[in-house]
C-alpha cells in the first residue's frame, strides 16, 4: 500500500481510538527503502493536519492558520526523510569501510601517480588530491544513477599508473627537466586527456550497446598485463620504500647489491614486504572483509607506540626515509589547478605522448566489461552492461574535463560496501561526502604516515596481482595461453609497458594461427556410396547408382579456411590423385561440401585453383555446395576466377549437389547405350551437356560404369511389347521389379482398382497434416514432397521420379500426412484411394497383403536414404 493511499484512507476513517493512532504513526515506517524513493520527495502532497489528540482529518478550506501550517510542512518533512534517515543510519559502517579503503588507496596509490624523482618528486601530494578528486566525481556520478549498483564504489583507475610513469618520464624527456614548469604543465594536460579519452570511448561503446564485444577480448592477454601491472607495483614497493626513482632502477647485479646487500636498504623495504606477506598468510587463514583495513589501521598504532618508547624524533625518522617528507603538505587541494598551464605545455611532447595513451586506453576498456558482469554475479543482482559504460563514460569525462584521472567501477570495494550494508544510493553519496571531507582537510596528514603502511599496501596488490597472473592460472590456461601470459608480464618488465601490450597481441595471434592450423578442417571424407541425395527412384536405378557413386568422392570441410588450414586440405585432395590412389579407385566427380565454412581467405583461395587445375588433369569435376555466389565464401572464390573454370558446378545445397551427379551418372548410361530405352525424368537442373564426356567412355572408370549399368538398369529397360505390358502394368514393373518378380496374372485384378489421373505442375496433391487419401504410383512427371521440421530445423525436399511411390506410409497406417506434396513437372500417376484399398482387402485379401508388402519394401528403402540424407546434411 502506498503513502498516498494509506493517507486518504486515514483521512476517511476519522477514528480517535489508539489503534487509529498508531496505525496513523507507524504506517508510513512499513514502506521498505528502495532505489525509487525520491531523496526529497514532493513536500505539497497529500496535505494533512495532525490535532492534538491523534486523529487526522483535513482541515476547513479557509480555516489554517499560520502555526498550523508550519506545523504540517515540518511534518511531512520530517515523515520523508524517515526512509532516508534509516538509510543513513544503516549505512554508517559501511561508510566507514568506504572511507577507510579510500584512504588506503589514496596514499598508496595516489602517491604514485607521479614519478618519485627528477621534477616530479614532490608531487606526492598533489596525486592524492587528484585521487579523491576523482574518486568523488565518480562516486557521486553512481550514486545519481548512472550506475545500475546502487551502492556502486568509484575510484582511480590504479591499472594506469605505469602507463602515467611512462607518460610522465616521456615528457620530461622531451622537454627536458631544464624546463621543470612545462614538464609538469605538459604531464597534466595529458593525464586529463587520458581520463577524456577514456570516457569518449566508454561512452561511445556503451551508447552503440558493443560492451559485451569487449568481453569476448582473449582473456589471457589482460591476465598478462594484470601480471605486468603487479610486478610494476612490486618494483614500485621497493622504490617507494628506498627512495630511489623509477629511471635508477634495473634489472642489474648492482641493483640487487642495492636492495639485498646493502643493509640500510634491506631494512627499508623488507618489514613492508613481510608485513604484505604475513596478511596474505592471514587472509588465507581467515576471510572477513574488515581484516584488510583494521590490518592497516594497526600498523601505524604499532609504529607511534614504538616511536614514542624510543622517543625518537619525528623528522629524524623523516629524514631517515621511515616517514614521508612531503615538501608540499601545506598547500591545499586545489594546489594541482596551479600546474596547468595551457601556455606553457609543449603540444609537441604532448602528441609524442599518443601511442602511450592508446595502450593506456586499450588497457583501460577491458575493465569494465568484464568487472560488471562478475559484480553483478557476485552480487546476484542483474545490471545493463552497456549502461555501466555509459555510466563511466560520464564519470571520465567530468574527471578529465575537471582536469583529473580516470576512474571505474571498484569491484572489490563495492562487493565489501554490499557485504556491510551500503546497497542504497543514500550509502553512496554519503560515502562521496566522507571523501570529500578528506579531501578537504589536505595532504598535510600524509607526512605522518609510514613509509612501510604504503609499501605493504602497494607489495599487497602487486603480490595479488602477479599470483593471479601466474598462480592461479596454471590449471585454468593451456601451455600457448601460459608462455604467453608470462612472455607479456617478462615484455612489460624488461622493456615497457606499450611493448608489453604489443608483444602479446602478437604472440596471441601467432599461436591461434598455429593452433587452428592443428584443427580439423575436414570434416569428413567418404566415397559417394555411403549416402545418396533425397530423390525416391525406381531399385534398379538406386542400385546402379550405388554402384557407380564409388567415382565419387566427398569431402565436408569446416571452420575457416586460411593459410594454416588450407594446407591439410590440399594434401588430402593430392592423397586422392596420386598414382596408388587412383588405381584402386578412380573418381569422376569430388564434392566439397562447405556449408560449415565460415570464410575463405584469399591464401585458401588460390590453393582450391590449384587443387582445381590438377583434378582438370584428372578428368575430375569438382562439385562445390553450401554456399551461394553472393555469399562471403562465394565472393571469396569468385575473386580467383575458381567458379568461372571449366570443370567446376555449384550448388546451394548438398543434397543439389549429390542429386546432380547421380542425374550425370544416369545421362552418362543411357546415352552410351544404342538401344532404344524409355525415356528417364530426372529432377533438378537439366543440363544436356556431360562434363568431361570423354572420361564416361574411357577406361577404367567407363568399365565400372558400364558393368554397373548392365547388372541393374538394363534388365528393367528393355522395351516391351505394348500389347502384353499396357499401362500400368509396365509402371507397376518399374516401381516393384526390383524387389522380386511382377507376374502379370497375379496383379492383374489390382488394375481395376488404380485410378490413372493427369496432373498440371504446380497442383498440390496433400499439405502436411490432411488425412491420408490414398497412394500413389508415378508414371511420368516429377513429384516435390516437403518435410517440416519443429524450428529451428531446416525443411527436408525429396523429390519422386517415375517407376517410384508416393504417400504409401500415411495410407497404410492411416495417421495423417507428415509431407506436403507438390507437382513439380507435370505427371501422369495412378491413384489407389482409401476407399479402394478397403475394398481390395475385402476381395482380394491374398493379392492386397502381397501389394502390401511390396509397397513396405519400397518404403523401408526410401526412408532409410531420407534418414541417412538428415543425419548427414550438417
Amino acid at each position: 500500500m502506498g503513502p498516498a493511499l494509506s493517507i486518504i484512507q486515514e483521512s476517511q476513517s476519522r477514528s480517535s481510538s489508539s489503534e487509529g493512532q498508531s496505525r496513523a504513526t507507524s504506517e508510513p515506517r512499513q514502506h521498505s527503502s528502495n532505489e525509487s524513493v525520491p531523496l526529497l520527495s514532493d513536500l505539497e502532497a497529500n496535505h494533512r493536519t495532525y490535532h492534538a489528540n491523534g486523529d487526522s482529518r483535513p482541515d476547513p478550506v479557509g480555516k489554517r492558520g499560520t502555526k498550523g501550517v508550519v506545523k504540517d510542512v515540518t511534518l511531512r518533512i520530517s515523515r520523508n526523510s524517515r526512509p532516508v534517515l534509516k538509510d543513513a543510519v544503516k549505512s554508517i559502517p559501511a561508510v566507514i569501510l568506504g572511507t577507510l579503503l579510500n584512504i588506503l588507496d589514496g596514499i598508496s596509490y595516489g602517491m604514485i601517480i607521479f614519478p618519485a624523482a627528477g621534477v616530479f618528486s614532490d608531487l606526492g601530494g598533489v596525486g592524492v588530491s587528484m585521487f579523491f578528486v576523482s574518486a568523488i566525481v565518480t562516486q557521486l556520478i553512481y550514486s545519481a544513477g548512472a550506475s545500475g549498483f546502487a551502492g556502486a564504489n568509484g575510484s582511480m583507475m590504479i591499472e594506469v599508473v605505469p602507463f602515467f610513469h611512462l607518460i610522465a618520464n616521456q615528457i620530461a624527456e622531451e622537454v627536458g627537466e631544464d624546463r621543470p614548469h612545462a614538464v609538469i604543465a605538459t604531464t597534466m594536460v595529458a593525464f586529463a586527456f587520458s581520463s577524456i579519452l577514456t570516457g569518449t570511448t566508454f561512452f561511445m561503446l556503451g551508447a552503440l550497446r558493443l560492451g559485451s564485444l569487449i568481453g569476448f577480448f582473449p582473456r589471457h592477454i589482460l591476465v598478462g598485463c594484470i601480471g605486468g601491472v603487479g610486478v610494476f607495483l612490486v618494483i614500485t614497493g621497493l622504490t617507494v620504500s628506498t627512495r630511489i626513482s623509477d629511471d635508477e632502477f634495473s634489472l642489474s647485479l648492482e641493483t640487487f647489491k642495492f636492495f639485498v646487500l646493502n643493509v640500510h636498504n634491506l631494512v627499508m623495504w623488507l618489514p613492508a614486504f613481510c608485513l604484505a606477506v604475513l596478511l596474505r598468510v592471514i587472509t588465507h587463514r581467515w576471510q572477513h572483509q574488515l581484516i584488510f583495513p583494521i590490518y592497516f589501521s594497526i600498523i601505524p598504532a604499532i609504529f607511534y607506540i614504538v616511536v614514542a618508547a624510543a622517543r625518537l624524533n619525528l623528522q629524524t625518522l623523516r629524514e631517515s626515509g621511515w616517514l614521508f617528507d612531503m615538501g608540499t603538505s601545506s598547500e591545499p587541494w586545489y594546489y594541482f589547478y596551479q600546474l596547468f598551464d595551457f601556455g606553457a605545455t609543449d603540444w609537441s611532447a604532448f602528441w609524442a605522448t599518443m601511442p602511450t595513451q592508446f595502450a593506456l586506453l586499450f588497457f583501460n576498456i577491458l575493465h569494465p566489461p568484464l568487472n560488471v558482469p562478475a559484480l553483478s554475479v557476485s552480487l546476484n543482482h542483474d545490471v545493463d552492461t552497456d549502461k555501466e559504460l555509459v555510466a563511466h563514460g560520464y564519470s571520465n569525462l567530468v574527471a578529465g574535463l575537471i582536469g583529473t584521472v580516470p576512474n571505474y567501477l571498484v569491484y572489490v570495494n563495492t562487493l565489501l560496501f554490499y557485504r556491510v550494508g551500503g546497497d542504497t544510493r543514500v550509502s553512496g553519496f554519503m560515502l562521496a561526502g566522507a571523501t570529500t571531507i578528506l579531501l578537504l582537510v589536505g595532504t598535510g596528514p600524509i607526512a605522518f604516515i609510514p613509509v612501510m603502511v604504503v609499501g605493504a599496501l602497494i607489495f599487497v596488490l602487486g603480490i595479488d596481482l602477479v599470483k593471479e597472473a601466474l598462480w592461479d592460472t596454471r590449471h585454468r590456461v593451456s601451455t600457448s595461453e601460459y608462455i604467453t601470459i608470462a612472455s607479456i608480464m617478462i615484455c612489460m618488465t624488461v622493456w615497457d609497458f606499450v611493448t608489453g601490450v604489443l608483444f602479446g597481441i602478437i604472440v596471441s595471434c601467432i599461436f591461434f594461427v598455429v593452433q587452428s592450423s592443428q584443427r580439423r578442417s575436414i570434416r569428413s571424407l567418404h566415397s559417394g556410396d555411403s549416402v545418396m541425395s533425397t530423390v525416391r527412384r525406381p531399385g534398379a536405378h538406386r542400385a546402379y547408382l550405388r554402384d557407380v557413386s564409388k567415382q565419387t568422392t566427398i569431402l565436408r570441410l569446416q571452420g575457416f579456411m586460411f593459410f594454416g588450414t588450407i594446407a591439410h586440405v590440399e594434401e588430402a585432395i593430392r592423397g586422392l590423385l596420386d598414382d596408388a590412389a587412383w588405381r584402386r579407385n578412380p573418381i569422376r566427380f569430388l564434392v566439397l561440401d562447405l556449408a560449415l565454412v565460415a570464410g575463405v581467405d584469399m591464401s585458401a583461395a588460390e590453393a582450391f585453383v590449384r587443387v582445381q587445375r590438377l583434378l582438370a588433369g584428372k578428368r575430375v569435376v569438382l562439385v562445390l555446395c553450401g554456399f551461394t555466389v553472393e555469399s562471403s565464401v562465394g565472393r571469396a572464390l569468385g575473386n580467383v576466377g575458381l567458379l568461372e573454370m571449366d570443370g567446376v558446378e555449384l550448388f546451394e545445397t548438398f543434397s543439389d549437389a549429390l542429386e546432380w551427379t547421380e542425374n550425370m551418372y544416369l545421362r552418362a548410361w543411357f546415352r552410351a547405350q544404342k538401344a532404344e530405352t524409355l525415356p528417364v525424368a530426372l529432377p533438378g537442373r537439366q543440363d544436356d551437356v556431360i562434363p568431361f564426356q570423354g572420361s564416361v567412355i574411357d577406361s577404367p572408370r567407363r568399365t565400372a560404369l558400364v558393368d554397373a549399368g548392365w547388372r541393374t538398369i538394363a534388365r528393367d529397360h528393355t522395351p516391351p511389347d505394348a500389347q502384353d505390358a499396357p499401362e500400368p502394368f509396365n509402371t507397376l514393373v518399374r516401381a516393384f521389379s526390383s524387389y522380386e518378380a511382377i507376374d502379370r496374372e497375379t496383379y492383374a485384378p489390382l488394375i481395376p482398382y488404380l485410378i490413372r489421373m493427369s496432373v498440371p505442375s504446380g497442383t498440390v496433391l496433400w499439405t502436411q497434416g490432411d488425412a491420408p487419401d490414398g497412394l500413389y504410383i508415378v508414371e511420368s512427371g516429377i513429384l516435390r514432397a516437403t518435410y517440416r521440421f519443429a524450428d529451428p530445423t531446416p525443411p527436408m525436399v525429396e523429390s519422386m521420379v517415375p517407376g517410384t511411390i508416393a504417400g504409401e506410409l500415411s495410407a497404410l497406417s492411416g495417421l495423417e500426412r507428415n509431407a506436403t506434396c507438390v507437382v513439380e513437372r507435370s505427371a501422369v500417376v495412378w491413384k489407389l484411394s482409401m476407399e479402394d484399398l478397403a475394398r481390395l482387402e475385402q476381395a482380394h485379401p491374398d493379392l492386397a497383403r502381397a501389394f502390401t508388402r511390396l509397397v513396405l519394401k519400397v518404403a523401408k528403402l526410401d526412408y532409410d536414404i531420407l534418414i541417412t540424407a538428415l543425419a548427414t546434411r550438417q
